[in-house]
């Protein structure tokens, strides 16, 4: 039986810190001015604080070591790879790096996953090469969605709220296969982004930066593979396309919008690399929607999208059909995305 007053506890405080925590960072962001200035790419139209990332960071692992201290090997390798990627994202906030040196460093933490023994599992060993293909996918699908996720980070309250459902409906997930150090982890990422949000919902006080959308991408994506990979306390016997569609739904928003950007740029011929205002937010703002209610609007699908990845881990929707409606899904809302002007 679990008990739950540790992880209200972790809530609670994860919640607090991060909200306390956010208006400090954001005092010294303005003394040191660390900001994000507005220019060509870029939604917001006044010079805006760093380091709401740092906050939601600290307040996620403050809390959550506390509360539940940790002792799994696999737990303590992604937290430590997850902060890794935050001081990699704080540092690029700070003076941007080259794209060949985030992609090094990112590889090099989801690689540190994966060698704790996270596998997606999908592939399988290959005669002759054994399992080095299911290590090139997972530690792809962790760089991918850690690099979606900082995408999504595109306008006020977007990435933090479609974080804080995401990492909500994983912490049920591993709190369903009894891996209660997962669990209480993701909860207060859940908590701290929520935190966060008092001061990041339109309009914006402070941003989370690279700090916090590399971070969130990072832990969310590997916890997923934890949870759903090969190890006694993964979705017991789950084939897999079960592992396929609930990753695809729990990752649902930030996969459209990684599509959309990714269509839209090469269709105009620019760089993927370079920022713009073409990601699914500046869409809903340019058919009429304020930046609270996009923000509300791609969280809220976020939470359809994990409530039908839990359903289908549990076995209430058959995973295949779950896997093709979901894609389907996706692609033609990517393909509808490129007929609003941005």
């Amino acid at each position: 039986m679990i008990v739950l007053r540790p992880y209200i506890v972790v809530g609670a405080a994860a919640f607090i810190l991060a909200a306390l925590l956010s208006e400090a960072m954001r005092w010294i962001a303005l003394k040191y001015r660390l900001m994000d200035r507005p220019g060509k790419g870029k939604a917001h139209s006044s010079p805006t604080p760093y380091l709401g990332g740092v906050a939601i960071v600290i307040g996620a692992l403050t809390a959550w070591a506390i509360a539940v201290p940790p002792r799994d090997r696999q737990i303590l390798t992604l937290v430590g790879a997850g902060t890794l990627i935050s001081a990699l994202g704080l540092a690029d906030d700070m003076r941007p790096s080259r794209v060949s040196v985030r992609l090094a460093v990112e590889c090099l933490a989801a690689g540190a996953v994966v060698a704790s023994g996270a596998r997606l599992g999908i592939v399988g060993a290959v005669p002759g090469i054994g399992d080095w293909p299911d290590i090139a996918i997972t530690v792809l699908w962790i760089v991918l969605i850690t690099n979606s996720f900082n995408l999504l980070d595109n306008s006020d309250g977007v990435a933090g709220g479609i974080a804080a459902v995401t990492a909500a409906a994983l912490a049920i997930l591993a709190f369903r296969t009894g891996w209660e150090s997962i669990a209480a982890f993701q909860l207060a990422v859940s908590a701290s982004c929520a935190g966060f949000l008092a001061h990041n919902w339109a309009p914006a006080r402070i941003f989370m930066g690279d700090a916090g959308s590399l971070f969130l991408g990072f832990v969310m994506s590997a916890s997923a593979v934890l949870i759903f990979g090969l190890h006694p306390g993964s979705v017991p016997a789950a084939p897999w396309a079960v592992r396929v569609s609930g990753l695809l739904l729990l990752n649902f928003v930030a996969v459209v919008d990684t599509g959309t950007v990714v269509v839209s740029r090469f269709r105009a011929g620019r760089s993927l690399m370079r920022g713009g205002t073409d990601h699914t937010s500046h869409r809903l703002r340019a058919l009429g929607l304020q930046t609270s209610q996009a923000a509300a609007v791609l969280s809220a699908i976020a939470g359809i999208s994990c409530t039908f990845g839990l359903l289908v881990t549990l076995g209430a929707f058959p995973a295949a059909g779950s896997f093709a409606v979901a894609l389907t899904v996706g692609i033609i809302l990517v393909v509808l995305a490129q007929r609003v002007r941005v």
